[in-house]
């Protein structure tokens, strides 16, 4: 199941949809992948047509209908028939190429706050908890991310770097391989990957698996490889129009994920901390005008 995917069903639906995907049972998974596979058809077939042709039985839709949060089938069809055809423009929905610029803007900050509070709903406050724990333990804290997830990834190195608090990063492959075989038992490694597919990434996680430290990832599938290979699943809720999925909303929701932890870190810790983020603001002060 792709992001660009989920991109072209009810908004709501999708999110639900991600939350059980992983959840659901072989008959439920047929019909709800051909939910996927068909969200302009849904609202002309009736139950029996549905049943026909994902090869499962009526009461099995019903079930899945309720799962995503509708009364029953003819909910769930009425809800599909909504959908617009999909004629958006790069990465956002109902983005046209004659809108006004002043509209275009309006729909891509919309777009951002939307995947902002989506993400926030969608977070596991355990694994969130787990993820903070694992933080305020660590003996040194790696970021890692490929891309433009490495922008991220940068950001909350540079915040822990600011506070004094041991981090590593780097954009190099072969270093971030180095840096997370040199990570011990009690370390962590804070992943970020949209898709949680990157072969780069993939290999990191496992030498610092090997090393013995703690994996967290942040990540919008969590039936992903990256997901399924760390201990905590810090989940964003950000879905595009295309397969590329390239929208900054879901690099902005990821740095607030980091930016909270951030936040919880200091709040936890205090002092040094506190000092130490005070003298590296003052120090900074002279790059200023």
């Amino acid at each position: 199941m792709e992001d660009n995917e989920l991109g072209r069903l009810p908004h709501a639906c999708a999110l639900k949809l991600q939350a059980v995907y992983g959840t659901l049972k072989s008959a439920e998974l047929k019909a709800a992948d051909f939910l996927v596979a068909n969200p302009g058809l849904v609202h002309k077939l009736t139950i029996v047509d549905y049943a026909k042709r994902a090869g499962c039985s009526e009461a099995t839709i019903v079930r899945l209908s309720k799962r995503l949060s509708y009364e029953g089938f003819p909910e769930l069809k009425a809800d599909f028939a909504l959908v617009a055809p999909d004629d958006t423009l790069l990465e956002y929905r109902g983005l046209k190429v004659d809108d006004d610029p002043a509209v275009a803007m309006k729909k891509v900050f919309e777009s951002t706050a939307q995947a902002i509070m989506d993400t926030a709903n969608a977070i596991d406050p355990v694994a969130y908890s787990a993820a903070l724990d694992a933080l305020c333990s660590a003996g040194t804290i790696m970021f890692s991310g490929v891309g433009d997830a490495a922008i991220v990834a940068q950001e909350g190195y540079l915040r822990w770097l600011r506070i004094g608090h041991p981090v590593v990063f780097s954009v190099d492959h072969d270093i971030q391989l180095i840096l997370a075989s040199k990570l011990k038992k009690g370390d962590a490694l804070l992943a970020v990957s949209h898709s949680g597919q990157t072969k780069s990434q993939l290999a990191v996680v496992r030498e610092a698996e090997r090393a013995g430290a703690t994996v967290i990832a942040i990540t919008n599938f969590p039936l992903s490889q990256l997901a399924k290979r760390a201990s905590c699943i810090l989940q964003t809720a950000v879905f595009t129009a295309y397969v590329s999925g390239e929208v900054m909303s879901k690099r902005i929701a990821e740095l607030c994920v980091v930016e909270s932890l951030f936040v919880n870190f200091m709040m936890r810790k205090g002092e040094p901390y506190l000092s130490n983020l005070a003298a590296s603001n003052e120090v900074i002060k002279q790059n200023k005008m």
